[in-house]
């Protein structure tokens, strides 16, 4: 996978597209609205269980709380013992101006660390409340701000990261749809200040809260899924 393709992959949550060739930014455009709910919901409670355990590695993710996407916003499916929570999440965590932004297909399995299920979950669990409303992006970005300026959302916590390591995810409809990558949330900042996006760096900034909340998120590839096989990086 080249680095043109993992930024389209890094669309959601999850990761952010800065570049697109002319195909993929065509096919990706024709999500202007909402589908219909059923469309992001998955039948099989115990698949998406499956899929979000799948986000890391299974020492890890054998102990994390798992929630799942119901009509009304995510429940609790399987109780936690070790602070890290996961989920799949939908395509309206993706950054406000993408065009995947309403993507039924999109599926993000993700697996936060405890500081990021503390700080970062919340706002997954807002916006997601907020889509199932029937709120559009504008007033999704808007929503989450007033509640983060407001303090009903926390603040970001230091330490914060999440694994995206699923080989089952769907994470973009360009390239393979999928790679295996960390995450690591950090307040708004210069990219530089990680090397971000400079040639041959493996660091990209994706700017998933950008309008709403000041925090930034680097990715990071990694060249194995979760459950140990090799996986392809840029």
């Amino acid at each position: 996978m080249n680095r043109k393709s993992f930024q389209a992959i890094a669309s959601l949550s999850f990761v952010l597209i800065l570049i697109l060739d002319a195909r993929a930014q065509s096919h990706q455009m024709s999500y202007p609205n909402m589908a219909p709910i059923d469309q992001y919901l998955m039948t099989d409670r115990n698949a998406e269980i499956a899929l979000a355990r799948s986000a890391a590695p299974e020492a890890i993710s054998r102990d994390a709380k798992i929630m799942v996407l119901g009509r009304h916003g995510y429940e609790t499916a399987v109780d936690g013992k070790n602070g890290f929570v996961c989920v799949v999440e939908r395509a309206w965590m993706s950054p406000f101006d993408s065009p995947q932004f309403w993507n039924p297909k999109l599926r993000g399995a993700v697996c936060l660390n405890p500081p990021a299920a503390r700080s970062v979950l919340p706002i997954t669990l807002m916006r997601t409340d907020m889509a199932l409303a029937g709120r559009t992006r504008a007033q999704i970005m808007e929503g989450t701000k007033t509640a983060f300026d407001k303090g009903e959302l926390p603040p970001l916590e230091t330490g914060g990261m999440a694994y995206m390591m699923s080989k089952e995810a769907y994470l973009t409809d360009a390239g393979d749809h999928n790679v295996a990558h960390l995450m690591f949330y950090t307040p708004s900042l210069d990219g530089a200040v990680w090397g971000a996006d400079l040639p041959n760096s493996p660091v990209m900034l994706n700017q998933q809260f950008k309008g709403a909340q000041p925090i930034d998120v680097f990715i990071v590839p990694v060249g194995k899924w979760s459950d140990g096989t090799a996986a392809p990086v840029m």
